[in-house]
């Protein structure tokens, strides 16, 4: 019988269960929220509602592909980051969800957060970062973070915050443009789709980093401003990646004189994107390290993966 933690991640964009074992992701169910067609986002109400909803299906298909015998803890995120008052409705409905199923199984609840699920789950892959310290990029519609990131002990992150946009996130300037130019939310796959039409890359939105903090809200008013001077929709949307290639870069770069050079971990569901790779890639000289795509989105993978590590120790 292949033992398991199951893990539970209920963020703003999406309601997820996995189970995760000696032999890797043994299950990986994943259920967007809906939202209407040029709307950009949710009320935490809603999301809670659909969590409620989206959830008992989704822990069905769990069982029905890991025998719960099998299952030794319950991990769950209860809260967006590790900080005391760090709090979002949302993660209310995974936490009660878990609790249950601990209870019931009689096994440990492991309380999370959804910050260090996104690093564990981009460390599938790239284990090697695991005992040495390393910046992680945490770029999402609720986060653009730039983190030192140790681990003092199995399952468990030393995470010191250096940066951070001061407006919008990543996330939400996808997001935004995205649904200005007729994507659907969340924006980013019909975005950077769109982005790789452009024939010419001529349209520059300016960067705005200072040391290690940056402000993207100005970029969204400049993506306006090239649309009403009648730049191609494509050309606009590339605009977007290169500008948060060159923001991220110039953070890194930043964080290399002030405090080291360190290998960077990329995570989040703005790190999905392959264009955003390929140009950092290009521009970044610090050595880049990336999850795999289908583990940077919002997921329960590395919530399940850090129940592992830190309870089972498979």
């Amino acid at each position: 019988m292949k033992r398991a933690v199951l893990g539970i991640d209920t963020s703003y964009y999406t309601t997820s269960v996995a189970c995760f074992g000696d032999s890797g992701v043994l299950y990986d169910g994943r259920t967007v929220l809906p939202v209407q067609k040029g709307e950009r986002g949710l009320r935490q109400s809603e999301g809670v509602f659909l969590h409620t909803r989206q959830l008992p299906p989704l822990v069905e298909g769990a069982f029905e592909t890991v025998d719960p015998k099998s299952i030794l803890a319950v991990s769950c995120s209860r809260a967006p980051v590790d900080r005391g008052d760090s709090y979002m409705p949302v993660f209310l409905t995974g936490m009660g969800v878990a609790r249950a199923l601990a209870a019931s199984l009689q096994v440990p609840l492991v309380p999370l957060d959804h910050q260090s699920g996104h690093i564990r789950a981009a460390l599938i892959g790239n284990e090697a970062l695991s005992d040495k310290p390393f910046y992680a990029v945490h770029i999402s519609g609720g986060t653009t973070d730039l983190l030192s990131v140790e681990r003092p002990a199995p399952g468990r992150f030393s995470i010191e915050p250096l940066g951070c946009s001061e407006d919008l996130h990543a996330g939400q300037l996808v997001d935004r443009v995205g649904v200005l130019l007729g994507c659907g939310f969340p924006a980013g796959k019909q975005l950077e789709a769109l982005a790789r039409q452009a024939r010419d890359r001529d349209v520059k939105i300016p960067s705005s980093v200072r040391s290690l903090s940056c402000s993207l809200s100005g970029a969204e008013s400049a993506a306006r401003r090239a649309l009403d001077r009648g730049a191609a929709e494509a050309e606009v949307a590339f605009a977007i990646y290169d500008l948060l290639s060159r923001t991220l870069t110039k953070l890194l770069e930043n964080a290399a004189r002030q405090v080291g050079e360190r290998p960077v971990l990329l995570c989040g569901g703005v790190a999905s994107s392959l264009l955003l790779r390929e140009l950092l890639k290009n521009r970044c000289d610090l050595p880049l390290f990336f999850g795999e795509s289908r583990f940077s989105s919002d997921n329960a993978v590395g919530i399940a993966a850090l129940g592992v590590d830190r309870e089972v120790g498979l």
